[in-house]
């Protein structure tokens, strides 16, 4: 092919088309799906393979500063040496695999010795004290411990807290490739082929039940590198015992059905993490047996969740239960992280463009306006429609009055442990191996890749850009000699005429929104691709008819100026700036003329910490009218009043200043409006 250049477009889901080219044979370099399972167009590299740059770099390095690197030490009655999984006799259940979860990737990422001393204990605990019969985890205890308040000491056997360390197993064997784990997962899996039929997942709580897609990821990734057959076996059993989401999905109404209420039905409910999880789950069992019902059923989900339950932000009011569209509605941290790895893994699994196109948007706009800046302190909830973070009555349906002030502790602890793994996982699918031994960018962000590609080389690839703030993307090819194969580059459905060029080139062909471009050429040292993005403002709509401004993967909300109050156990933060604007209906018909984007006055230049108020890269400028009647209601932005209102004479045009939804803390990302 010499220097020419090739690009093919694929549309939509990748799995079983013809365009998918070599998918059938599946990447020779890394881990990927053997027969019978179905074949995958992408694979999960190595983690260091991935190394983040610019300001996702120090985003991960304040984390190892922050609580994700010292949770040890902030929350020793828990993550402390008597946990379970340390062999100790306090907490044994989800909250120790929670942080290291997290911790082990960002360790490994960040190539940070002493975070990867933390982790060592955990892994090795773990590994060597695998009993007989095959059981990992806390041992039992012979006789009901005494109880100790904010310790979940029991039910030590249940399968749910296993399926969080199985992942952090996974993923110290992609770090280090310790041939341990799989000797271990091997015995414990045959140890659970044995016990299931006795104990099901929901035996020791229902979270087990909820979450079995966890459990079948990892039996399958085992299964690809040992291809012993049990596993298959034992996949089919896990997947008869995991909460039917295919047929609930499809068949069993629209998950506007599935609400916690007082006197609901707990079965047939939603709690917001497990659905998180769970929805994943046909997915997964997909690789088992390909049918397009699971594909179905994922897609009608996420329709039947914006349509009942979407929040601008992506995620949905569930508040822990699922709780409608009302932009007050809060949302808890671990569902967005659960969210995100869950778009991760269908990404992988198909190579659905759309997948992609949702994980920005969490990544970059709930991800991190959730924790403070030092990540010290975290929201339990976050809500779409924000204006104080006090300690209050709000009507969501649990922690109702510490749900929304930033803490350690504040709400479940859970979310303290689990929201680690957020960025870290963020950063490991930046960059995925291709069942054509080339290389994928289907999510973008500062970072340099080094993998193998064609018949085994190794290539670097820099990724430079300001995204998600800046349109373009620059890569540039590291190689020893040249070599042949495909880069994969994500054109996202909201993007209209991007545009490809390789060393100056300009590749003329037109490449369509929701597609994947698929540039093979003869690469050499120094290549430079630049992909262009342009970024243009659309509206949706939302609870009451209200609206949101989104530009590219942003959100966009209004600036409203804080006032941080600290507490002995929490940070509250209240308005010092107006709150209660509508936008201008007649504005909406025109946002090129009517929105102005430009630099934020308070951010001039670059910063490597983009994720705040002061240092907001960008800022959008329109007119706005405040809205007298619009006022708090038990500790929050009232009922948002139904758009359009009519403009009274005596309510002026003001100007307004709107900033991307993840550098805000207090917000209004739901505008009603006027005409």
């Amino acid at each position: 092919m010499g220097n020419a250049l090739i690009v093919w477009l694929f549309v939509g889901t990748l799995i079983g088309s013809a365009a998918a080219g070599s998918a059938a044979q599946g990447n020779s370099h890394y881990i990927t799906n053997r027969a019978p399972l179905a074949a995958k167009p992408y694979t999960e590299l190595p983690i260091g393979s991935i190394e983040p740059t610019g300001w996702l770099r120090r985003q991960l390095e304040i984390m190892a500063s922050g609580m994700t690197g010292r949770l040890d030490e902030l929350y020793p009655q828990v993550v402390g040496p008597r946990n379970g999984w340390l062999g100790g006799d306090g907490d044994g259940w989800e909250r120790g695999p929670y942080w290291i979860d997290g911790l082990l990737p960002l360790a490994y990422i960040l190539k940070d010795r002493a975070l990867i001393e933390k982790v060592r204990p955990w892994v090795e605990w773990t590994l060597t004290h695998q009993t007989k019969d095959g059981y990992i985890g806390p041992v039992p205890f012979e006789t009901p411990p005494t109880p100790e308040p904010g310790i979940q000491k029991s039910p030590r056997r249940d399968w749910w807290p296993k399926m969080v360390m199985l992942k952090v197993l996974q993923q110290y064997y992609m770090a280090t490739g310790d041939e341990r784990v799989i000797d271990v997962m091997t015995k414990y899996f045959r140890y659970q082929l044995r016990e299931l039929p006795k104990t099901p997942l929901g035996h020791w709580s229902f979270w087990g039940n909820r979450r079995g897609g966890d459990n079948l990821l990892v039996v399958l990734w085992l299964y690809n590198i040992t291809g012993d057959g049990f596993l298959l076996d034992l996949a089919e059993l896990i997947g008869e015992q995991t909460h039917p989401y295919t047929e609930i999905f499809l068949e069993r109404g629209d998950i506007a059905l599935h609400r916690y209420e007082q006197g609901a039905d707990g079965a047939s409910a939603f709690h917001c993490v497990n659905l998180a999880q769970g929805i994943k789950e046909p997915i997964v069992y997909y690789q088992l047996h390909p049918e397009d019902k699971h594909l179905r059923a994922v897609k009608k989900a996420f329709a039947d969740i914006r349509k009942h339950h979407g929040q601008p932000h992506g995620l949905y009011g569930a508040d822990e239960g699922m709780h409608g569209r009302v932009p007050t509605q809060g949302s808890e941290f671990c569902t967005c992280v659960e969210m995100m790895f869950s778009l991760e893994k269908m990404l992988e699994i198909t190579g659905d463009v759309a997948f992609a196109d949702h994980l920005e948007l969490l990544a970059y706009n709930a991800l991190p306006t959730q924790a403070t800046d030092d990540y010290m302190a975290r929201q339990y909830f976050q809500q779409a429609n924000q204006v104080t973070c006090a300690m209050h009555m709000h009507n969501f349906f649990d922690h109702t009055i510490d749900g929304v002030v930033f803490g350690l502790l504040t709400g479940y602890p859970c979310c303290t442990c689990n929201l680690h793994q957020g960025w870290p996982k963020f950063v490991g699918h930046l960059w995925m191996a291709s069942a054509d031994n080339g290389l994928a960018a289907l999510v973008y962000g500062p970072s340099k890749v080094t993998a193998k590609v064609a018949q085994g080389q190794t290539v670097t690839i820099t990724e430079q850009t300001n995204y998600p703030f800046g349109e373009s993307v620059r890569f540039t090819v590291a190689a020893s000699d040249p070599v042949t194969f495909a880069l994969h580059l994500r054109i996202p459905a909201w993007c209209r005429d991007a545009k490809i060029a390789v060393n100056g080139r300009p590749f003329e062909h037109k490449l369509e929104a929701g597609q994947i471009a698929r540039v093979d050429r003869r690469w050499s040292d120094g290549d430079v691709v630049e992909l262009t993005l342009p970024m243009t403002m659309r509206t949706q709509r939302w609870h009451e008819n209200s609206v949101s401004i989104e530009r590219g993967p942003l959100v966009y909300a209004l600036q409203i100026e804080e006032t941080w109050t600290t507490h002995e156990q929490y940070r509250e933060v209240q308005p010092a700036s107006p709150w209660n604007y509508a936008l201008l209906e007649a504005s909406l018909k025109d946002l090129d003329a009517a929105y102005a984007v430009g630099a934020n006055n308070h951010s001039p230049v670059p910063t490597l910490e983009p994720w705040n108020l002061r240092n907001a890269p960008i800022a959008i400028t329109t007119k706005g009218v405040r809205l007298p009647h619009w006022q708090l209601y038990s500790g929050m932005a009232g009922p948002i009043p139904w758009s359009p209102q009519g403009k009274q004479d005596d309510w002026p045009i003001e100007d307004i200043t709107l900033v991307p939804y993840g550098c805000s803390t207090l917000r209004i990302a739901a505008f009603p409006t006027v005409r």
